[in-house]
């Protein structure tokens, strides 16, 4: 069979039996076969960064190679798994199940924290000290690394697995002198390590889901993503909670911490920030539809 006919034969194929997830809207059928067909052509990119290149011919072990490839993502296996590639804030990763998948919406969260570190670049700061917590895959540190030369982030994770996937971009990029991973929950992996009223900014992506949403996730989510990465506990709100209360222990006098929340929790999470009086200005920043993903709230 000709390259051409199996790229319309695949093409249909995606399209009658795959449903895209709302999250992950970098994923279309154009993208994902893009993706694959390149993989199994053994070149490892993301959707994103496969839709610009150019599909080569494949051999006829590379043509069974990738009919393999449509079945397993058709099965409900994430794409990003499959080809071990994820761009975030246009950066390429490592991505596999160690670690939540990078999601575009947290993107909003990165180019908040790029913000503010563009206030302190402007306010003549020399080097910058941001934590990341809950850092996953390591993508919000290194993304901020890469477009940020003074800053100096300090990651962490529960997961041993996460650090050890966030480890890896850290090298892929050369960054290990100004992103360093830790393994600890939330603020803990960082006690007793003299960084008290140090830290210009914290940032987290903390898992925010309830209990009892978590069996209405999508399977794709549930069955393979790390639930660790996204059960927030009984209201989804364990981390949050944990980390409003002891972000101040560690930022300076108008440091900043800033976080993602999930959608509908916006107000309430605003308002246990306000309430806690260890903030002077609490903020919500909404998403293109007007829902508050993330809230930013400075010492």
């Amino acid at each position: 069979m000709k390259n051409s006919d199996l790229y319309k034969e695949l093409f249909r194929k995606l399209e009658n039996n795959l449903e895209f997830l709302p999250d992950k809207p970098e994923e279309t059928v154009g993208s994902t076969l893009s993706a694959l067909w390149l993989l199994a052509a053994d070149k490892r990119l993301s959707a994103e960064k496969a839709v610009y290149e150019a599909l080569p011919g494949l051999t006829d072990e590379q043509m069974e190679m990738l009919q393999e490839l449509i079945d397993k993502r058709i099965s409900g296996y994430p794409l990003a798994y499959i080809t071990g590639r994820q761009q975030f804030m246009g950066v390429e990763l490592i991505a596999n199940e160690s670690a939540l998948i990078p999601r575009k919406e947290t993107e909003l969260l990165g180019n908040t924290a790029l913000n503010i570190l563009g206030s302190f670049q402007a306010e003549g700061h020399q080097t910058i000290t941001a934590f990341d917590l809950c850092c996953g895959a390591g993508n919000l540190a290194v993304a901020l690394a890469l477009k940020v030369p003074e800053v100096v982030i300090y990651a962490s994770d529960l997961s041993p697995e996460a650090v050890q996937l966030a480890g890896e971009n850290i090298k892929m990029y050369d960054l290990k002198e100004r992103v360093r991973v830790h393994q600890g929950s939330v603020l803990d992996a960082f006690h007793e390590m003299g960084f008290e009223e140090r830290v210009d900014l914290i940032i987290c992506n903390p898992p925010y889901i309830s209990d009892a949403k978590v069996p209405d996730m999508a399977e794709e989510i549930s069955q393979y993503e790390p639930d660790m990465a996204f059960n927030g506990g009984m209201l989804g709100l364990k981390v949050v909670t944990e980390l409003i209360r002891k972000a101040p222990v560690y930022l300076k006098k108008g440091g900043w911490l800033t976080f993602e929340v999930g959608l509908g929790q916006g107000e309430f999470v605003k308002n246990l920030c306000l309430k806690t009086q260890l903030y002077d200005h609490v903020e919500e920043v909404r998403d293109k539809n007007g829902n508050t993903r993330v809230i930013k709230a400075r010492k």
